[in-house]
Order: C-alpha cells, then structure tokens, then sequence
C-alpha cells in the first residue's frame, strides 16, 4: 500500500450515481468483514482508541499484524485510514470500475504499478440501535491531513454520536430528520412507518440516500432537498429529530455543515419557534442545541433566553444545558475543526472578528446541550436545567421517561398529589456529608455538612434534603396513599399530629421535584409499565 495520497472529493455530478451503487458495495464490504464488530477484532481497542486520536499509523501498525484477514485489512486501509490499495482482488473489477465512475474511488496507481485506489469518501461502519450499518459521507480530516472545503458533508461526528443517544429509536408512525446530513440519524427512525430526511445541501441529500439505501431503507424513505422546513410545508411528524448548524458566530456561512447564516444563536431560535407546528399531537422532537449567554448588564440568564422562543401554548420542553464555554474556548475549537490554526494570520483574524462580534452583541459565554419538545394540549410548560454530570446511561430513555413524567404532573393539584401512591426509584442513595473541625472552628470530630438523596443511574440528579423527608421517603409504600402514610407516621409519633397539615402541604412541591426528576415514581405509571410489559 502506499500512504497518503492527494485525493480529489468527487464532484456533485460523481455523486448522482451513489445511491445506486451503495447496496452493492455495502454488500462486499459487509461479506469481507467491513462493520463495528470487524474493526473491534482488527485493531482491538488500542487501535480503536487511536483511531478516535486521529493516529492513522498507530491504526496501520495493528492493520499490519491482520495477516488472517487480509481482505478487511486492505478495504479499513483505504476507506478508513485512507492509504492507496489495489481493491480489485477484494471488491472486484466491476465493482472497483463502478466506485470510479461515481467518485468513491480514485485510480491513483501508473501503467508501471498494479492498480492502486483511494478512497475519496468515508464509508464508516457504525451501530446504531443494536444494528451495524455503513454511513456514507465526505472524507473527514481525522485520518488524512487536509482541510474541508465549505461544501464538505460530515460523517459520524461526536455531536452526532450525541443525538443518537438522546433520541428515543422505538417505531412512530412518521419521522423527520432535518437537516440530515450524511443520514445517519434516519438510521436511528429505521422502524418508523416513514422517513423522511431533509438538508439544504444536495451532495449531503445524495450522501443521506446512500446511506439510507445501503441499509435497506430507501423504500420506507424519502430525501428532499431545501431550506429548514420548506421541503415538508403543511406536514406534521411523529418525532422530529434535529442537528441543525447550530454554531454560534458571525451570521455567514463559511462551512453549509455547520453554519447557519443566521447571527448568533438564530439557528436554535428559529427550531424552537418552528418545530411544536410541525408535531402531530403527542409527537415529540429531539434536538441539539448552542445558544449565547448574553449580559446587558443584569447577568447572563439563558434560560430566559430559550424559553422566550418557544410558544405559550401547546408544548412541553426540557432543555437541559450540557456545558458552558467562554468566547475565546469556543472560538478557538470551531477554528481547529475547520483546521485553521489560531496562531497564523489567518486564524488571528478570524478570531478577532469574531470575539469583537460576540462584544459587541454582550456574549459572555455559549451553551450546548439536548432539547426535547412534545406538542401538548394547553398551556406550555418550560424546563431549563443544568446537568453537567456524567450520564449513566443512554440519555433517550430518561427523556422518554421524563415526557411520562410530567404529563402525568401536568394536571393534577396538591390533593391529587398527596392521594396518589409511590415507590422510590430503585438504587436511590442516602447521602450523608460530614466534615472535620477547621482551624476557625477546631471542634473535635465530624459535623454534619450535607444530606442529599441521589439516583444512581441516569442523570444521577442529586437533591439537597432534610432528616424528616429521608424518614417520608423510607416509609413510602406503594400499596398506600402518601396521604395516608403521612396520618400513619403521624400516628406512630414520627411525624407531629399537631401541624400535619402543615407538612403536607410543605411535602407536595418536594414531591413534584422528586418525581420531576425521577427519584420517585408514581405507582400509576409503574402499573401502566408492568401492563405494557405484559
């Protein structure tokens, strides 16, 4: 093999014949090993990590040790590290000529050598819902030194490997994927009675349908071409999903795959404001999202900010703000994914202009982080939240969860609240801070400092709480009313029968955030589970 060769991304005119060609060679790739599982047995998980370095040598010392399967060697040395191979012996003369023909492929061997092919595009194995599939996309500048050009179509990026995991996979009668890119989020709405998948981008839209029909999916999807929503005016979807351009900047497009040509944070705004009309009733929509801290002189509140976007009526939102960057931070990463370094001329102005902008518009600092909308009956209901601890767990199930949640909340009012029965979600922990004496206060021993109930899975939320709500809690039955397990501790000298009324109605807020939050669970909606089970 040789390394390194000077490949030229294939014209949109190329491309045209992708999606024809890409059941077939996703067919010879799959027979010579070509998936997720593959790669797992070719490089193990030092060259897997590698390959997510970008350290496409490290990833060639492991190829070079596969002599067992020199098949798969030869097709992840040209599709994924991008080194030149002769393919015939494994894909086959036709084949070979047909990637060619359609750009997937550059000659770029001589009369004097056997033939040698690179690859101009990735054609990356992923899994997705339990499923290993082939994504289809522009060579990204991971594993070869060169830099996107402004048409550039991503493959399977880290915020798309974000979306897919806040995105429920189970089937709905109709999916959108906006703005999709190389398809790889229509993959996840593969049982969905119909897809349809849009981008503004043509070489993205033939991308999208390659990857779409190298999974057996182009008869239960459609591809359409168009701005935001224009391509599917008047329709309603089950489920939305979105990874629209949503850098914050200056309002141009230098890159289609993430700009919006929208100033600031209007890529978001206008999905916020857009997406609730494009529901059908109880449909939801999944989205990432970036929007500015901006301080006009009464502090950065960006919750405020978001939820002003949405509409007063007919939704329910969860907003959850995964990470918060300074201007400088944030430039200075979307300059390098676009592999302009920071130090040169060019990157130094483009630097200043755009933190001069973010001044100029009170920009103190960008969020990012998961939206989930359902289209409700009624007045809105916002949530905005912070949640910078670690996930444990995929987060789709907690947002499905969370909708059932607060639909069952949404309606019912401090007696149905103390009527009805619970169960502490399973794993939930007692936590008990104490602290030794300082030297201002040399006591010696521990004080008590904090006391917190904590999931243990998902989102691990963490509430600060009292002794008396801990006792509430371990006494919690679902057999009883919590009502009724309030007169009972009362009862048995726990709770004071004097001002009971008092604690219950102190308790119905606490238990509103608990159950809000999933560290406790109506036994109505764990009934409803055990019968769907069923």
């Amino acid at each position: 093999m040789t390394t390194d060769p000077i490949v030229t991304p294939p014209s949109d005119e190329e491309l045209a014949g992708l999606p024809a060609l890409a059941p077939r060679l996703a067919d010879a790739l799959r027979d010579l090993g070509y998936g997720v599982s593959g790669l797992r047995q070719l490089l193990d998980d030092d060259g897997l990590a590698a390959l997510d370095r970008g350290e496409p040598e490290a990833v060639v010392c492991k190829i070079d040790l596969a002599l067992d399967r020199p098949g798969l060697a030869a097709v992840v040395s040209a599709f994924i590290v991008g080194d030149a191979v002769d393919l015939v012996p494994w894909l086959g003369e036709e084949l070979v000529a047909d990637c060619i023909r359609c750009g997937v492929l550059r000659n770029v061997g001589d009369a004097a050598q056997r033939p040698r092919h690179a690859a101009a595009i990735d054609v990356r194995p992923v899994e997705v819902d339990g499923v290993e599939r082939l994504v289809f996309s522009d060579r990204d500048a991971s594993m070869t030194d060169h830099v996107p050009g402004p048409d550039h179509v991503l493959g399977v990026g880290r915020a798309s490997r974000s979306l897919l995991d806040i995105t429920p996979m189970d089937p709905v009668g109709s999916a959108l994927d906006l703005g999709a890119g190389c398809g790889v989020q229509a993959l996840g709405q593969h049982g969905a009675g119909s897809i349809t998948a849009t981008d503004v981008h043509p070489r993205a839209c033939l991308f999208a349908e390659a990857t779409l029909a190298a999974a057996g999916l182009a008869d239960s999807s459609e591809v359409l071409v168009g701005s935001w929503f224009q391509p599917v005016a008047g329709r309603r979807f089950d489920r939305i999903v979105a990874n629209p351009p949503f850098v914050v900047g200056v309002p141009e497009v230098g890159h289609v795959y993430r700009d919006s040509g929208l100033d600031l944070d209007g890529a978001t705004e206008l999905m916020l404001r857009e997406v609730p009309d494009r529901l059908e009733p109880d449909g939801t929509a999944h989205l990432l999202g970036a929007w500015a801290h901006v301080d006009s002189g009464d502090g950065a509140d960006w919750a405020s900010r978001v939820a002003s976007w949405l509409p007063k009526e007919g939704v329910e939102a969860w907003i959850i703000q995964r990470d918060v960057v300074d201007p400088a931070a944030y430039v200075g990463t979307w300059l390098r994914d676009e592999s302009i370094d920071p130090r040169n001329a060019e990157g130094r102005a483009k630097t200043r202009r755009w933190l001069d902008h973010f001044a100029a518009n009170d920009v103190v600092g960008i969020g990012f982080g998961y939206i989930t909308l359902q289209r409700v009956d009624g007045q809105s209901s916002i949530t905005c939240e912070d949640m910078p601890q670690p996930l444990g767990g995929p987060f789709r199930d907690e947002a499905a969860e969370w909708l059932l949640r607060t639909a069952w909340l949404r309606d019912r009012n401090a007696g149905d609240i103390l009527g009805a029965r619970y169960r502490v979600r399973p794993g939930v922990a007692v936590e008990r801070v104490e602290l030794a004496g300082t030297e201002a206060d040399p006591e010696q021993g521990f004080s008590p400092a904090a006391l917190r109930i904590t999931r243990t899975d998902g989102p691990r939320w963490s509430h600060d709480t009292d002794d008396a709500v801990v006792r509430i809690l371990s006494a919690i039955t679902p057999d009883a009313p919590l009502a009724t397990v309030l007169d009972v501790m009362a009862m048995l000298g726990a709770l004071p029968e004097d001002g009971l009324d008092d604690v219950k109605e102190a308790l119905v807020p606490v238990v509103v955030d608990l159950v809000r939050h999933g560290l406790l669970l109506p036994a109505e909606l764990l009934d409803d589970a055990d019968a769907h089970d069923q």
